[in-house]
């Protein structure tokens, strides 16, 4: 037994090894394991052109052997659609895709100051010029997937990345999908995608649901996290969150209830609105009067 193992770990090794040649020879330096998942794996990875200019990349690995038949016929091959036809400034920008054997290397530009998640973790509360700011960010790039008919569908914030100059890059597609079916007309999703703790009322029970609007829900939760540093419902039970979710039972930190102005509270407000149809979009978002109103300045009498 100790020597078949042995002989798989050897194999395992070989394998590898040819992989970081291969990718050398194409001007890819990769380096260490930053994540990893049932499938995929992130690491660290440089790339140098013929001139001798270097960029810092990171790389996810998916090993389609490994992967479910539904991610590597459905999922996977909608993925990498989407990832070469969108560009924008706030979202991942990909440098290359490369495929050998089983595997596919997606190289993507590294995002220095990591995850949001993390950041929140180490810093805490963010404050809310801060907030608006990334706000903002994210609701621009997510405005414009919508405009091409794309929703995210896996908004949460370990897949919002900081770049060097603290930046917001919208990243994963994995569950990334088109609006619209064959023939043009809106297409509902039935798929439960995401985290449950991000996830919209409708998503969470079942029912066929619109997308965009789910993507909305799970723009609020992260804005309600950057100003609270904590969940605004507990996904440990899907019926009660589905009850909280639908009775509004989220609260603002009490010692931040002063500090959080109302602008801010209605946003989030209009975001956490249970009722899909009353749901405010990424239009309607983008020109209310907390994004609108610069720091310091008073606001227009109405509210969101």
């Amino acid at each position: 037994m100790s020597k078949f193992n042995a002989s798989s770990g050897n194999r395992h090794l070989t394998t590898r090894s040819s992989d970081v040649d291969a990718l050398a020879q194409r001007g890819y330096n990769v380096g260490h394991k930053i994540g990893e998942g049932s499938y995929a794996t992130v690491i660290t990875a440089g790339y140098a052109d013929d001139a001798g200019h270097g960029v810092h990349l990171a790389c996810k690995i998916i090993d389609k052997a490994k992967a479910p038949t539904d991610f590597v016929n459905k999922f996977f091959p909608r993925e990498l659609e989407i990832l070469t036809k969108i560009d924008h400034p706030n979202i991942i920008q990909i440098h290359s895709i490369l495929q050998r054997g089983p595997k596919i290397f997606i190289f993507m530009r590294y995002a220095e100051n990591g995850d949001l998640l993390s950041h929140i973790k180490k810093t805490g509360p963010i404050d809310e010029k801060q907030s608006k700011i990334w706000f903002l960010q994210m609701a621009k790039a997510l405005k414009y997937l919508h405009t091409h008919d794309i929703a995210h569908r896996d908004l949460k914030c370990e897949n919002i990345l900081l770049s060097k100059r603290l930046n917001i890059k919208v990243a994963d597609f994995g569950f990334a999908r088109y609006c619209r079916d064959d023939k043009g007309r809106d297409a509902k999703s039935e798929t439960y995608c995401g985290s449950a703790a991000y996830a919209a009322p409708e998503v969470v029970c079942g029912k066929p649901y619109d997308p965009k609007l789910a993507d909305a829900w799970s723009l609020g939760v992260i804005l309600f996290i950057m100003m609270n540093a904590k969940m605004p419902f507990d996904d440990s039970n899907l019926t009660k969150l589905l009850e909280d979710q639908r009775n509004r039972k989220f609260a603002f930190r009490r010692k931040l209830q002063g500090v959080i102005s109302a602008q801010a509270k209605a946003t989030v407000s209009v975001l956490l609105e249970p009722e899909a149809h009353a749901r405010w979009n990424l239009r309607e978002i983008l020109n209310c009067i907390w994004l609108q109103t610069a720091a310091g300045e008073e606001p227009k009498p109405a509210t969101p």
